[in-house]
């Protein structure tokens, strides 16, 4: 009989943790560059090196892909004839690698999980607890998945109790404009179908730890009905046109990932979760033997790409930029940020916009100046600041205009498109939105120089940072008359593919 001891169990969980942190998984990284090979649209082109780039840079310095390093999720299929060794539960094993992996002093993750969601919201402040799934299965080994899932993805996740006589495809296909961009494609689609309604979601959820295989699957043929919707999906996702970032252009998913299950005759429920280009997940068995030993990736692995920088680039010193300067930047021009920036996401506009009601003074003057919605994660050694990419923007919206009109604020930095109310408020101000590249975080915090909290300082990673930035990569997608390349990019993309068709 197996014994598995307690210990392997905390300290696999926390190497893989901090393992996939940096690692992207090779599967990812070969069809990433594929698409980067292919990419016709020079903007999606260039995001597609940004993410690819960032990827190596994570891979050799051992620094988090992306800012918002994750929930974690994890899936355990337990021996029935294993024998523990321990006082602690299962989950509470799991719980306690997590602790270590997200405190480790030399690549601290960001906690992102909050305790009483719907209250006061309070940071756990080491990421527990995790998302826990069991399976007790034949056998005398422990097999862990684990996985790290951004916020910003799993937001966009989608789920319907459908009609048996509905089409899976229309369905899937009449969801994708709803999601927009911030789930930082291109990435996979996971499609749970079948059973009930968390049964559905948990289906597709375990799918995205599948390899990307989407090309042998094309080579073969479909087997059954799960994989004839993995191909027709893939084919009709891509031709959307809405591309990497939400840009436009060839590629807007990897691959496809189906799983189902049997379902009650009245109901066919159906999920979607979308994984982001900071796909993060990894497996290992335990057998008794000690803890998990994880293969560390060549460097040859990674493609080497040299960043670009476009013909139109603009360079811009936000210490001195004016109203009128603004009002000439054109949607998709490539800008290079300088100078001083503040910061501020979900928390930090909530607080200032009860302030504003309140006529109370904000921390900081806001006139004529730039604020990027990012979390960043804690500096390590040397660093200023740790991986600091943008979050997605769509849930500032609401708060856009007030900010605008009360504060004298200038622009936005952010990832993905803009709401209607956003774009609205944006026109009407003569403001400018701009975009950097969702899955760079890594590549972005090379630009910051400086930082210091200015603001807020008890909301963690939510505070209000100024950042001293240089040369910091953005696009244009939002233009002071309230164009949005979001809209206009795969609108283009999706009748230049058709053509060619």
């Amino acid at each position: 009989m197996t014994v598995i001891h307690q210990d392997d169990v905390i300290q696999s969980v926390a190497d893989a943790l901090q393992y996939i942190s940096y690692y992207h998984p090779k599967d990812f990284i070969d069809a990433m560059h594929q698409a980067y090979q292919r990419e016709e649209n020079p903007a999606a082109r260039d995001a597609i090196a940004q993410i690819l780039i960032n990827s190596r840079m994570c891979a050799t310095g051992h620094r988090p892909i992306c800012q918002d390093t994750g929930i974690v999720t994890v899936f355990a299929h337990i021996g029935m004839n294993l024998r523990w060794e321990g006082d602690m539960s299962l989950d509470d094993m799991i719980n306690e690698g997590v602790r270590r992996a997200y405190r480790h002093p030399d690549n601290v993750l960001r906690a992102s999980i909050l305790a009483d969601p719907d209250g006061k919201r309070k940071n756990t402040g080491d990421n527990t607890p995790a998302i826990i799934h069991h399976k007790l299965v034949p056998g005398d080994t422990l097999e862990i998945h684990v996985a790290a899932k951004g916020g910003g993805s799993e937001a966009k996740s989608k789920f319907a109790m459908l009609n048996p006589s509905d089409n899976v495809i229309d369905w899937v296909l009449e969801q994708l404009p709803r999601m927009g961009a911030g789930w930082c494609p291109p990435g996979m689609l996971g499609i749970g179908i079948g059973g009930t309604a968390e049964k559905a979601m948990t289906l597709a959820k375990e799918s995205l730890l599948d390899p990307i295989d989407i090309q042998e699957l094309q080579a073969r043929g479909a087997s059954n009905r799960a994989e004839e919707l993995r191909l027709e999906l893939f084919d009709k996702v891509n031709k959307s046109g809405i591309g990497a970032q939400g840009l436009g252009g060839l590629t807007t998913v990897l691959d496809i990932k189906v799983k189902d299950y049997p379902t009650h005759a009245a109901n066919k429920p159906v999920a979607i979760i979308p994984n982001c280009a900071a796909t993060r997940h990894v497996h290992f068995t335990l057998d008794g033997s000690g803890a998990a030993e994880l293969p560390v990736p060549k460097i040859e692995d990674w493609p080497e790409i040299a960043w670009e920088v476009s013909d139109n680039v603009r360079r811009v010193n936000l210490d001195e930029v004016t109203d009128e300067d603004v009002q000439t930047w054109q949607p998709g021009d490539t800008v290079l940020l300088s100078g001083k920036l503040l910061t501020g996401r979900d928390a930090a506009h909530k607080r200032m916009v009860d302030m504003l009601a309140k006529g109370e003074s904000l921390p900081v003057d806001m006139r004529g100046r730039f604020i990027y919605y990012v979390g960043p994660v804690d500096p390590v050694g040397n660093e200023v600041v740790g991986p600091a990419g943008p979050t997605t923007a769509t849930r500032m919206d609401k708060f856009t205009r007030t900010m605008l009109e009360q504060t004298g604020l200038l622009g936005m930095v952010g990832k993905a498109e803009r709401g209607p109310m956003a774009i609205e408020a944006i026109r009407d101000n003569k403001a400018v939105y701009l975009m950097a590249v969702g899955g760079a975080a890594y590549l972005v915090a090379q630009a910051i120089k400086k930082a210091r909290v200015v603001g807020f300082e008890d909301l963690g990673m939510e505070a209000i940072y100024e950042f001293e930035v240089e040369d910091m990569p953005v696009t244009v997608a939002v233009d002071s008359q309230g164009e949005s390349v979001h809209q206009t990019g795969p609108a283009k993309w999706k009748e230049i593919i058709a053509t060619h068709a």
